[in-house]
């Protein structure tokens, strides 16, 4: 447990209690920042950009960077009041709105339901929102931190609200069917690159990504219907946009399934792009033969 770990955790136990527009003000001079001094980061960021948007002119690709830049620390730093502020002060800053038969399921339904959550920078937000808002027990699958105390904080965070089991990737399919067969709620970010081993290549803005196949996959062996659940940072907190369930889904098919996430993500991503998480090295893996993109 290192003096940096408990230092930045007591700061974002500090800033929990500050009006937002500081707290966002501070994010978006911070994020600036990182834009100027990450280089690593920003040369992820402007790959990714030029892949998926070659219409887009430089000095949009260039806006967009500065922008994600912003979006990374604001939400981060929101981290400190949706984990550590008051619950009333919580509730008053998440906004759920869309298909208002999903959102009442979410509630008070019993049938397995898997949540499509891609990877904006509300997708903490939008778990806090949901878990405030239903008794049904739910579940996440995190990957562990390095550092032990960050591990600790985050999974208390992000189980502080509902009845919310965090699972660690490594412990298997089990845990997720036997939560989703007993009627709960799995809330899944599928659209990562984990490696040649867990994914399969499907489209993504044109070009081969390497994709965990596990939205076809848990649906299929659970039983559960899909509802997407996009997540916008605004001005006053977070918007969670529950939208309808996905019809004649899954299939037998998980690769067609898989292009066919990807390709209402990129619906999604196009209202909002300086909003989705491309920071994450999204072509890192590529199909054999191919050169690398980074």
């Amino acid at each position: 447990m290192s003096l940096g770990s408990r230092l930045g955790i007591g700061f974002m136990r500090a800033i929990a209690p500050l009006p937002l527009p500081l707290v966002r003000g501070f994010g978006a001079f911070l994020g600036r920042i990182l834009h100027v001094v990450a280089v690593p980061r920003r040369r992820v960021v402007d790959t990714n950009l030029a892949v998926c948007f070659p219409e887009k002119s430089q000095a949009e690709r260039r806006a967009i960077a500065k922008e994600t830049f912003v979006y990374v620390a604001q939400s981060w730093l929101d981290r400190g009041w949706l984990w550590h502020a008051p619950e009333k002060t919580v509730a008053s800053r998440l906004r759920i709105v869309g298909a208002a038969s999903e959102i009442s399921e979410i509630a008070h339904g019993e049938e397995p339901m898997i949540l499509f959550a891609p990877h904006f920078y509300g997708l903490d937000a939008a778990a806090t929102a949901l878990t405030m808002h239903t008794a049904r027990p739910s579940a996440t699958i995190y990957t562990t931190q390095r550092d032990p105390m960050i591990d600790a904080w985050i999974r208390e965070g992000r189980t502080r609200f509902g009845d919310v089991a965090a699972l660690n990737r490594v412990d298997g399919i089990k845990p997720v069917l036997q939560g989703l067969r007993k009627g709960g709620l799995l809330y899944l970010l599928p659209d990562m690159d984990f490696g040649r081993d867990q994914t399969i290549f499907v489209p993504f803005y044109g070009v081969q990504a390497a994709t965990v196949p596990s939205l076809s996959r848990f649906a299929r062996l659970g039983k559960a219907k899909v509802v997407p659940v996009v997540s916008k940072l605004t001005r006053d907190g977070y918007e969670i946009e529950i939208l309808p369930t996905w019809r004649n889904f899954p299939t037998d098919d998980v690769e067609a399934d898989t292009a066919l996430m990807n390709e209402r993500l990129q619906g999604y991503i196009d209202t909002m792009p300086a909003q989705y998480y491309w920071v994450h090295r999204r072509f890192k893996t590529r199909p054999e033969g191919e050169p690398p993109i980074y």
